[in-house]
This record gives C-alpha cells, structure tokens and sequence, in this order.
C-alpha cells in the first residue's frame, strides 16, 4: 500500500474546487459521468487503430445508489498506479502547489485540464475510492482512496474487468443525492444525450400489484440524438418526436433548422421556431446547449444573439470555450463566429419559405411576427436580410412586404412634403370609426397591434425615407394626410371660442387626463365631435412602458384633443342657441372687455420705445389693475357660457358619444348617459 499527500492543505484545494470550478454542488455527476464516457470513447479510439485487441463487449456505463454511497462504473480504458499519481493526484499539473499559486487569480484559465472534473466528487462525498484496472495488457488493479483531507492511500486490489469504478460516500449535508428520484433527475438533465449508454439500475414493472425489478437495464439516454444524424435521414415527423420529447406541453412547433458545420468551427443543432405571439422573457431558455452531447446550460447568451434566445432546441458544439463546471461561457472569437452562423441561417431559412411557399409564410406570420421584429430590433445584420421577407398586415388581413407596401400607398398617401405616410390602427374594434374614415378616403390602413410594434414604428422611420407612421385616431382624416386641400369655411374667432367654451366646461374629471378644445370644418357628413390624440406624446407613453430610461413621459398626463366639426349641423345648432341664450347677460361683459382692451392698447402703444424706468408708476399700476379686471370678465364670460351649457342635453350628450366611441365613458358617466338617451328619445 502507497500512502501520500496531494500536495496542498486542505484549507487550499477543496475551499477553491468549491468556490471557483463549481457553482452548483449537482454538477458532480455530470462530471464524473461525462469522465467515463470519455473513458469509454478513448477505448473505441484505441480499438479502432488496432492500439486495443481485446473483446469490447459491453460498454454501458452504470450508475447505482443505495444507502451510503453513489457508484459510477464504465468499461473503458481504466488506469495504472502511474496515471493515477499522474492525472488525479497532481491534478494534471507540475504540482498542486503550482497549480494553486498559478490560477489562484483566475479560475477560470484551468479550461481542459484533466482530472478536475474528478475532484467535483468532493462536493458531495466525505470519502471517495477508485477502483480501476488499465486495457493494457497485464495491468493490475489499483484502489485509490482519499477522504477530502490531502492524505490517500493507493493499493493494489482485485478486478476482473477492465474500467473504473468511482465509489462516493456522500457527506451527511447532502444525504438528498442518495434518493433515487433525484438523481434519476439529474441524469435525465446532464446525460440525457450522452453517446455511451448509460444505465440506472433496472426497468421496473408492475407485478402482483406492486413495482418490481426486471433483468432489463433501465438505459436514460438517447446515444444518437437527432441532431447528430444527416438531415437527409431525418424525415419531419422525426423532428416533431424530437421536439415533444423536450418540450412535452408546447404547440407544435411552427418549422426548425437542422444546423450542422465543421469549419470554421464545429457546430451541430436542430432549432425550432416555436409559436410566441407575447411574453418575450416567459418564451427564453428553451435552448439546451451541449457539449459533446453533455449538457452544459439553457442560458445561452452570448452563443446566440437574444432574439435568438427565444427559439427552442439544441445546440451542441465542442469549440464553445467553458470552463470546468461547463457552466460559463468565456470570451473567445469563436462565439461570435457562432452566433452569426446562426443568425445568417436563421435568415436563410425565413427567405427560403418566403420565397418558397409564401401562403406558407402569412399563415404563420402572426406567431412569427414577434420573433422576426425583435431580431429587426436588435440586430443590424439580421435586419438587413429580414427587411426582404418582414411582413405588414392591414386591417383587412392582407400581407405586404415594405417594398410592396410603400407601392401600394406611394400615389395615395403622400402629404405636401413629400412624405409617404403609413396610417396604422392598434385595435380593429375600439378604433372602428377611424379605420372606416380612412378607407373611405381611399387609405389603406395597417394593423399594428403586436408587442414591439412601438420600436418598431420609430426604426422604420429611420430606415425608410420620407417615410411617417401616424396612428389612425390620433387626428381628424383631413389632417391625417396633408395635402393642402381645405374643407369648408372656418368659424370666426369669437365663434370658436364660444364653441371651445361651451363643451370644455363640460368634459368629465379624469385623473392624469386633460383635454383640448378645438374646431375643425370637416364636412357635413363627417362626426360632429371627435377625439384624437397626438402620435408623439401617445408614442412616447407607450415607449415609457417598455423601456425604463423614458419613464419621465409615462408620468405625463394623457391629452385628448376635442375636435369639433364647425360644418355640421348639430354643432352649428349648438353655437346658435348659446349665442341666443347667452347673448343678454354677455353684452355688458363684452362691452367691459372691449373698453378694458381698447384702454389697454393706448396704454401699451403709449409705452412703445420707453424704457422700463421712464414709464410711470400710475400706469404700470394700471395695466396691472386692467390685466385683473379682464380676467375677472373672461371668468364671468365662462361662467355664464358653461352655466348655458350645464343644461344643454346636446352638448352633453354629443361629448358622451365621443368619449364612448374611445371607450372612455364609464361607471356613473355612462349609466347618466343611457338614461339622457332614453329621455331624449
């Protein structure tokens, strides 16, 4: 028997396995597992170079737990005595000491090293043994003990086979890993795709009422996962298997991509387009990543640019650089090598079913429209090529590319400069008057009522000249598209006024809402009242909602404008009657504020060219006194304007109808509305 010591304390070694090569104390079995398959593979290597003659047999690896210790046994190439002392003792280094004073500051440089992935045992087993016998010829068996301190002990032992048996007494703080249950989890996680079989224990059957062992070994994983196979072998139910396997409770997904390169680097993967039409971050981390066919995360950015993080599937290649734990991805060129491979065959396969079978394309388009304008979004070289096949859908389902889109609209929907402007509802149902109006027009109205569909407007505006998108109700048609062409004869002054008078004081109190009267000859045929809301401030509320940094615009109040039509007849009626009603009580007040103004013109005109100090006080005082009066008048005004209005059941009424129509009437407002319908009819 050899006794030893590691070569470091205790204190040194095992403090920095914990803290620096694994995060997550589950790890240990991937690694010791993964260990034999490569154990497993080299022996494969050998026999194929005639460097192994002997009967490979079979090389199932095999995983059992029972009270106290776990055991990972392989029938691969074993060790000596000397390779023991090489790769587990020195932990592939000069020495441990070494090793310690070199990556003492960066853990993460220890990439690749041999038998690290070993001492991860130590995570969760108070004591651990190797029982192992080397392929070559003659070797003999040896038992390799150590208990987490740096002493071990190394003696020669009896085996009949070739191969290694890693025997774990596990720690009492971490008695979970002795249930079944979870480790039959943690294999279906980390080795569910491994390339040597792996068994964990045995099928079980029900017999006699109750569940029993068969001869059978219970074999976890899939040794020729799809992904390794020729897309030419595969046909599409195959991928679809495959997919439910992940994926148990999804749709079916809508299409996929069979990667698979060798230079230059290697990749392989099968990608999923799956159905996402919201919740961006719920639809994440549904990429495995694999290395070798051992499982290594579901986050995988970086390897993929983050709109591709909301496709499934898997993804395995050996040149993603990892450390140990293969938890962490590392800068290095290949990964952004790798990730525009695949945003260009991502691209590459959208074209391709575009200009294939575009039927095809439409009819998915509303499950891939969130996708596709989030890789717009947030990638150039993506939007670049997504720019030929990115669809715009109208209000009548109808489907454009913006090539085709910018044709359709290009004689029609130019304004005075020379800009083409795309109208656009985000409700069919709530902005129906509006939609009907444009078309009536002979506009084309498009439906935008995805969840990027606000980033997305303001990119297209930057990358398509002379180009504008304006929300269908955010003014009056006539002015929606500017083309110099006026309607009808404007209201004087004083009558807009009066009008902006009369329905103000009657707009409902709504919280962080405020209103603006205003009129507009729009034509005896259109709506007597309309709301609107400009495009650049609802814009900007809505861009507040996504994106922390505008914050400030989503605590602004909303703002309505009240658009009354001076042609029509109901709002003419309503200006007549005010005037008559009201007219005997503003005469005087009227007539007080003209002699108020005409005073303070003189005094104004009369001031021309002074300087502040040349003018004397008396008249400052006055024009002060002068500024109090006509505000003191225009109040009067107001009052007896909106005392007229306060019982006049039209007004009410046509301000009702408008708020409806926005689905801003509500509670007490609403049911006072329905009753004033009925009274009035």
């Amino acid at each position: 028997m050899q006794k030893g010591n590691i070569g470091v304390t205790t204190e040194n070694i095992f403090p920095i396995i914990k803290k620096f090569l694994y995060s997550d104390h589950e790890i240990f079995l991937r690694e010791l597992v993964s260990n034999a398959v490569d154990a497993t593979q080299k022996l494969k290597t050998y026999a194929s170079k005639g460097e192994f003659k002997g009967e490979m047999g079979n090389l199932t690896i095999h995983v059992k737990v029972d009270k106290e210790t776990i055991t990972i046994s392989d029938r691969g190439i074993g060790l000596t005595a000397e390779e023991i002392e090489k790769y587990i003792n020195q932990i592939a280094f000069s020495g441990a000491n070494d090793f310690l004073e070199k990556y003492k500051d960066d853990a993460n440089a220890i990439i690749g090293h041999f038998g690290l992935g070993f001492y991860s045992a130590f995570m969760v087993a108070k004591k651990v043994e190797i029982v192992t016998k080397s392929y070559k010829e003659g070797a003999q068996a040896v038992k390799w003990t150590c208990d987490g301190s740096p002493e071990f002990t190394l003696e020669e032992t009896e085996k009949a086979d070739r191969g290694t048996d890693i025997i774990l007494y596990i720690d009492d703080d971490c008695k979970e890993f002795l249930e079944e249950s979870r480790i039959q989890g943690l294999l279906n996680k980390y080795c569910r795709f491994l390339a040597v079989p792996v068994a964990f224990g045995k099928k079980k059957e029900w017999k006699d009422g109750k569940q029993v062992e068969t001869e059978e070994d219970n074999l976890i994983n899939d040794t020729c996962p799809i992904w390794t196979k020729k897309p030419s072998e595969l046909q599409d139910e195959d991928y679809k298997k495959f997919y439910r396997d992940l994926y148990p409770m999804s749709d079916e997904p809508l299409f996929w991509i069979h990667l698979n390169v060798d230079y230059p680097f290697n990749l392989t993967g099968v990608l999923y387009f799956p159905k996402i039409k919201s919740n961006i971050d719920l639809q994440k981390n549904k990429i495995q990543l694999y290395c070798n066919q051992v499982y290594v995360t579901d986050s995988v950015e970086g390897i993929v640019p983050d709109f591709l993080t909301l496709l499934h599937g898997v993804i395995d290649s050996p040149d993603i650089p990892l450390n140990v734990s293969r938890s962490y991805l590392q800068s290095d060129s290949n990964v952004k090598k790798i990730s525009t491979y695949i945003t260009k065959k991502v691209a590459d396969r959208l074209q391709s079913i575009f200009k294939n079978d575009r039927n095809e394309f439409e009819s998915k388009w509303d499950d891939l429209k969130i996708f596709i304008n989030y890789g717009m979004l947030t990638q150039e070289d993506f939007y670049e090529k997504a720019n030929k096949f990115a669809l715009l859908k109208d209000t009548d389902g109808k489907y454009y590319t913006f090539e085709e889109y910018q044709t359709l609209i290009k004689d029609n929907q130019t304004d005075k400069e020379g800009n083409l402007i795309y109208l656009y509802a985000t409700n069919k149902d709530d902005q129906y008057t509006y939609i009907d109006s444009a078309k009536n027009k002979g506009y084309n109205v498009l439906i935008m009522d995805g969840q990027l569909d606000v980033p997305m407007i303001n990119m297209l505006e930057q990358k398509l000249e002379k180009s504008r998108f304006t929300r269908v109700d955010s003014d009056v048609i006539d002015r929606l598209i500017v083309k110099e062409e006026q309607k009808g004869e404007e209201l004087a002054a004083d009558k807009r006024e009066m009008l902006a008078t009369v329905f103000k004081g009657q707009l409902p109190k709504v919280q962080k809402t405020e209103f603006h009267v205003e009129t507009q000859a729009m034509g005896e045929t259109a709506a007597p009242i309309i709301i609107t809301q400009a495009e650049y401030m609802r814009r900007m509320k809505e861009m507040a909602s996504i994106q922390p940094g505008m914050s400030f615009y989503g605590e602004m109040p909303d703002m309505f404008n009240l658009v009354l039509n001076s042609d029509h007849k109901l709002i003419k009626q309503v200006l007549e009657n005010a005037e008559s009603s009201c007219s005997e009580q503003l005469v005087p007040v009227e007539s007080e504020i003209a002699m108020l103004k005409l005073r303070q013109s003189e005094l104004h005109k009369a001031h021309e060219g002074k300087k502040d100090e040349e003018i004397p006080t008396s008249e400052k005082d006055e024009l002060n006194n002068i500024d109090k009066k006509l505000e003191e008048q225009k109040n009067q005004k107001d009052s007896i304007i909106s005392t007229y209005a306060a019982g006049n059941k039209v007004v009410h009424q046509l301000i009702d109808l408008a708020l409806l129509q926005n689905n801003m009437l509500k509670g007490e407002a609403l049911t006072n509305f329905v009753k004033r319908s009925i009274e009035m009819i």
